[in-house]
């Protein structure tokens, strides 16, 4: 018999023998598919941002299949449509998403803050925090290094003047960018807020003055001017109490640092 024809005749009846082998493995090692969480699973956008509490889109999939009372609506990248799709597939009533987005509670930048050394070293704010606070004077304050803008799958924040801005209008409140801010400045909120505090420097007011034009100063006439109640002054800071705000304004107008916003919050959601 031919070598050649040997040779091939060997490696089909490995080749065969290895099939049959995976075969019987499959078969007998196989783990069970839950198909209610694969149909979940499907229905989810991806982010894997971990948003719902859950260890991503896997975790929250596994956790609505298999742990009885877990709620469709935690999906907040997906907002109503995904919590809709989740509920048609478990068989249940669709329950509303409460849209959020994120906003970064820091307006020091180039121009309102003072610099107390120039940075050189890595170019990341998790970096630049470790070195007295980054290089700004206000060590609450935006790094500006863009950690939070490299996180963003959806292009929602840019660096203009040294800060981070989010653009709500592409916003989907997935949350990555909070959990990466070293310095803690950026919240998730509900998109139907129309009033925020821009700072997050709690010093005193004349420490604040010489480091940023632009930070709260705990001089209260925002509450003492809110027609609701709804304005505090706490560890040197302003702080609106959402249950009780109904976004007039007027503490924006009283502010005489511009420390408060008002403004249209609405996220992609509604896009």
């Amino acid at each position: 018999m031919s070598p050649i024809l040997i040779a091939i005749i060997s490696v089909t009846a490995i080749g065969l023998l290895c099939a049959v082998m995976l075969a019987v493995a499959s078969h007998f090692m196989s783990v069970p598919v839950n198909e209610t969480e694969v149909k979940v699973r499907e229905c989810l956008p991806g982010a894997n941002c971990g948003a719902c509490g859950f260890t991503g889109c896997d975790g929250y999939a596994h956790a609505l299949a298999e742990v009885p009372g877990t709620k469709t609506n935690l999906c907040v990248p997906g907002a109503d449509a995904v919590a809709k799709k989740i509920a048609d597939v478990m068989g249940v009533e669709s329950e509303d998403v409460i849209e959020q987005v994120a906003f970064v509670h820091c307006s020091g930048d180039c121009i309102n803050q003072k610099r107390k050394h120039v940075y050189e070293g890595i170019q990341t704010c998790a970096a630049a925090s470790m070195l007295y606070g980054g290089s700004g004077k206000c060590t609450f304050g935006c790094i500006g290094l863009g950690d939070c803008q490299k996180v963003c799958s959806q292009n929602a924040i840019c660096i203009e003047n040294g800060i981070a801005h989010v653009d709500t209008r592409k916003c989907l409140g997935c949350g990555l960018c909070a959990k990466t801010c070293p310095q803690h400045l950026i919240e998730l909120f509900p998109d139907d807020r129309r009033v925020v505090v821009v700072c997050s420097n709690r010093e005193k007011g004349a420490a604040v003055r010489q480091e940023c034009s632009a930070g709260c100063i705990a001089c209260g006439l925002c509450a003492r001017n809110c027609p609701q109640g709804a304005i505090t002054v706490a560890n040197n800071l302003a702080v609106i109490d959402y249950e009780k705000c109904v976004g007039c304004g007027i503490c924006e107008s009283k502010c005489p640092v511009h420390a408060i916003k008002f403004a249209d919050f609405s996220g992609g959601h509604r896009f």
